[in-house]
């Protein structure tokens, strides 16, 4: 099937990012949160990241222009239901995206696709609380998803070829690149690249560096852009925790244990860059280290 409108549920980081490539690439898009001030803020920033775009000579301010015109909004999750292919971009918890499902699935025309963004949730299980499990898909992208390139294409159990080749068309059609993998705990790039943030909070932990020798050691030492704990807090600290007990829980090997110096983070409520504080506190003009 041909896909020429998306939904887009969560109009977080994730979903802000995703409604502004499907638009630039000529997808019609519905954008749904639960909150309308969520809403307001998401089409401010894919309006100024739209614009930083223009000022980059990447896209036309025509382009800018007609992106925008192919974005709606709504708080009503039905809404979606006439869309061709759906996107789940809600917080990484499985209960919240399991009540989204089950909130939608009764308004979706017959051959739409429905998918999740999620990081690390199995593909399987998300789509046998639905209607539609061949039409199921893990639709993963990296942070931030104007920037990066790749998206992971996550087959669940159920899940048929035509609804594979459909996606990966879209992803074409986004000018990225796909990588398929496997129904697996965290999939591929979290699966590798989580554990490294919580072996950092380990070495954290036990003294073996503080916050800044840490991120230097391998910005230096690895030629990595952001250190660990840097990325960690632009990840987010919760999504982090989160990825790392799917990992724990479902392969139950104690390698994947969460770090308590994490579960403390997230237990303050210091979450990173949208919390303003976690391994570095952002409330002034340079981050500072926490620890």
């Amino acid at each position: 099937m041909e896909i020429k409108s998306v939904g887009v549920v969560g109009a977080g980081q994730m979903g802000n990012g995703i409604a502004h490539v499907m638009a630039l690439a000529g997808f019609d898009v519905m954008l749904n949160d639960v909150s309308g001030d969520a809403l307001e803020k998401a089409r401010a920033i894919i309006e100024k990241n739209l614009d930083r775009q223009v000022s980059r000579e990447k896209i036309s301010a025509e382009e800018r222009d007609s992106a925008l015109a192919r974005i709606r909004t709504t708080m009503e999750l039905p809404d979606l239901g006439q869309t061709d292919l759906v996107i789940e971009a809600a917080t990484e918890r499985e209960e919240v995206k399991h009540k989204i499902f089950e909130g939608i699935v009764p308004h979706l025309k017959e051959n739409t696709i429905l998918t999740s963004n999620t990081s690390s949730i199995s593909i399987t299980r998300l789509a046998s609380r639905t209607d539609r499990p061949e039409k199921f898909l893990g639709f993963h992208f990296m942070n931030p998803v104007p920037v990066m390139s790749l998206v992971e294409l996550i087959r669940g159990i159920a899940t048929d070829q035509e609804t594979y080749e459909a996606c990966l068309a879209v992803v074409e059609k986004l000018g990225k690149t796909a990588a398929s993998a496997e129904d697996f705990p965290a999939f591929i790039v979290n699966r590798i690249l989580v554990p490294m943030i919580n072996e950092a909070c380990y070495t954290l932990l036990e003294g073996v560096g503080n916050v800044r020798s840490i991120d230097q050691a391998m910005k230096l030492g690895a030629n990595h852009p952001m250190g660990p704990l840097e990325l960690a807090d632009f990840i987010g600290l919760d999504t982090c925790l989160a990825i790392m007990n799917v990992l724990h829980e479902g392969l139950g090997d104690t390698k994947y244990r969460p770090c308590p110096l994490l579960s403390k983070y997230v237990e303050a409520g210091w979450l990173g860059r949208k919390t303003k504080r976690g391994f570095y506190d952002y409330r002034g003009d340079e981050p500072v280290p926490t620890r």
